[in-house]
């Protein structure tokens, strides 16, 4: 019978997989009926729920993403709830369109049982993703309904 991981150790093995690229790997590491809440997100879904859901747009993340992202300064903070972490971290991120680098902060609150995914609570600056790729007129375009 294999350990279950703790919330901690599940926390870094997705940013271990997006730093190298990796995200078509990353559903495997959600329950079933997992949600994810990307809180930030300006035009994308703000909330998935479940493992398949996960999945595809992993997949479109991964088949579309023009930045490479390098994990820095991780700090993990348990909670008084042994299932949730809190962690912070920025990404050293580089744009492979425009050349641009620059840092990116990102917070998540990560609920785990058995060893899965089954919340997440994502704060990113997608903002700061999309001007460094010169997007931000077609995000206000978006946003404006034209």
């Amino acid at each position: 019978m294999s350990e279950t991981r703790s919330p901690r150790e599940v926390f870094q093995k997705p940013l271990e997989d997006i730093g190298a690229g990796r995200l078509s790997e990353l559903a495997r590491l959600y329950a079933e009926d997992a949600v994810v809440e990307t809180v930030f997100e300006p035009v994308g879904p703000r909330r998935i729920q479940g493992r398949a859901a996960l999945e595809e747009r992993f997949a479109e993340v991964a088949a579309s993403s023009p930045v490479e992202l390098t994990p820095a300064n991780v700090v993990i903070r348990e909670t008084d709830d042994p299932e949730v972490v809190v962690a912070e971290w920025d990404y050293q991120v580089r744009h492979r369109v425009t050349g641009r680098t620059f840092e990116s902060a990102d917070i998540q609150v990560l609920r785990v049982r058995d060893g899965l995914i089954v919340h997440s609570r994502d704060f990113r600056d997608h903002l700061a993703l999309i001007v460094a790729g010169g997007a931000l007129p077609q995000l206000v375009a978006a946003l404006d309904g034209k």
